[in-house]
């Protein structure tokens, strides 16, 4: 390994970095208006089982969370390992992200995607500032898992499957 890089403010070379670290990739969904709203994160994080307590960062630009953080209720899921055209399309920018995803709403306005590991229903419990993101804290309301399926990793900047 080479010596350190001097003061890291190139955003290239920190996403570049931060790329070395694999992560899971979710989705936080609701309803408004009785329109699924979305977005993918791939900064989720178990934070804590009393109170049970997940987060999430979201980009300042996003103009989807000003829309989400409104809703009573979010849905958080875990995206499976053939889910990474879910996740492109509630990352992109334009048009209805949920035209070819298959999602399900619960009565409290939760959206969940089908065919995931873990459906998280939540409410916000507080946030934070974080830089150029917003730390968030969702408290988990209930939840059903399917620990047997295999989820979707980001590693590197692209998707990659765990090894059987």
């Amino acid at each position: 390994m080479s010596a350190l890089a001097a003061t890291p403010t190139d955003p290239v070379v920190l996403r570049q970095a931060f790329g070395c670290f694999p992560s899971g990739v979710t989705a936080l969904c609701a309803l408004d208006s009785g329109v699924p709203v979305g977005m993918a994160a791939s900064t989720f994080t178990p934070v804590s089982l009393r109170p049970p307590l997940v987060s999430v960062c979201v980009q300042d630009t996003s103009s989807t969370w000003p829309k989400l953080k409104l809703q009573s209720r979010l849905g958080l899921s875990v995206l499976a390992e053939e889910q990474d055209q879910v996740c492109r399309a509630l990352a992109g920018k334009g048009g209805d992200r949920f035209t070819d995803v298959d999602w399900e709403a619960s009565e409290g306005g939760s959206v969940y995607i089908r065919g995931t590991g873990l459906w998280l229903d939540c409410s916000v419990h507080a946030e934070f500032p974080g830089g150029d993101h917003t730390i968030v804290l969702l408290e988990i309301r209930g939840l059903m898992a399917e620990p047997d399926r295999e989820p979707l990793v980001f590693h590197g900047s692209r998707f990659r499957r765990l090894a059987a």
